[in-house]
């Protein structure tokens, strides 16, 4: 039995009629007797009474007719939501933790003032994780700093911002410019390997023929920014994070030849996805950011 035949008997009971039946359902009236026929022949009953000038459901026909409407009402009811599938499913977002503490928030404001009962999940992780969630399925798109990734992947730049090289200003004792031997041989306050921030440094330095041996490595870019303020050394961050302790003269910028540090931000997704109408409102708001 299929949904069809279904509909066609809920006409026939509302409208008593096969023919009235057919016209509502813009059908032959022998396709209607056809289907009860089959019906009947699959329950072993009657289901309608043919009357002179009416039909009209049996005890078994109301029956059966009980068992379907529940069936029909979740029908029609998906039918209707099918047509906006895109509109309900979430978006999910991987990011890197500057890009959410900086720009996700404002992009996400501004995109779900046009999509407001649109669910959007979003995971923090860093930019390596971030690819690794992406490559596996498991995200609609990845916001990364950095190298854009090798791969079957669409990168779109959107935003980029400079790093900085501070210390307390007591660290050292003349303030000057140093060379990026003198810069690698003090005490070095480093996000870890595999961060976009220390990638970015240490490509920097291979390709001058130096490397950084840090006297601090921390995930967490507080830590290195109270280190630093405690005169235990020099750290490099972004600017956003850097900005606040720069203009209350607990950090300065300190000088280094040959070393203008910049980071760009990237959206990544799979080249092969199929963009919904929701992604790509999502990388519009995310493009918009540049200008």
């Amino acid at each position: 039995m299929t949904l069809r035949h279904f509909e066609i008997l809920r006409a026939v009971a509302e409208t008593g009629n096969f023919t009235r039946a057919a016209e509502r359902l813009y059908i032959t009236q022998s396709a209607v007797s056809h289907a009860i026929r089959e019906l009947e022949e699959k329950a072993g009953t009657a289901l309608f009474d043919r009357l002179s000038k009416s039909v009209q459901l049996t005890k078994s026909g109301r029956l059966l007719l009980e068992e379907i409407t529940p069936i029909l009402s979740s029908c029609e009811a998906l039918d209707e939501r099918i047509r906006c599938l895109e509109q309900q499913a979430p978006l999910h977002i991987v990011s890197s933790i500057t890009i959410a503490a900086f720009w996700l928030p404002k992009i996400l404001n501004a995109f779900q003032k046009d999509w407001p009962d649109l669910r959007v999940n979003v995971d923090v992780v860093s930019a390596a994780n971030a690819i690794d969630i992406l490559r596996n399925g498991n995200a609609d798109i990845a916001l990364i700093e950095g190298a854009p990734p090798q791969g079957p992947f669409k990168c779109t730049l959107f935003a980029a911002y400079p790093l900085l090289v501070v210390c307390a200003p007591d660290y050292l004792i003349t303030r000057k410019e140093l060379t990026l031997q003198e810069f690698c041989s003090e005490k070095l306050l480093l996000r870890e390997k595999g961060s976009a921030i220390r990638d970015t440094l240490d490509s920097v330095l291979y390709l001058a023929g130096h490397t950084a041996q840090p006297a601090w490595t921390s995930v967490n870019s507080l830590a290195l920014i109270e280190a630093a303020k405690a005169g235990l050394g020099i750290t490099i961050l972004p600017d956003v994070l850097v900005s606040e302790p720069l203009e209350q003269g607990k950090l300065i910028t300190l000088p280094v030849q040959d070393l203008l540090l910049r980071n760009e931000m990237y959206a990544v997704h799979h080249r092969d996805k199929y963009l919904t109408t929701p992604l790509r409102a999502l990388l519009s708001h995310i493009e918009s950011t540049m200008s």
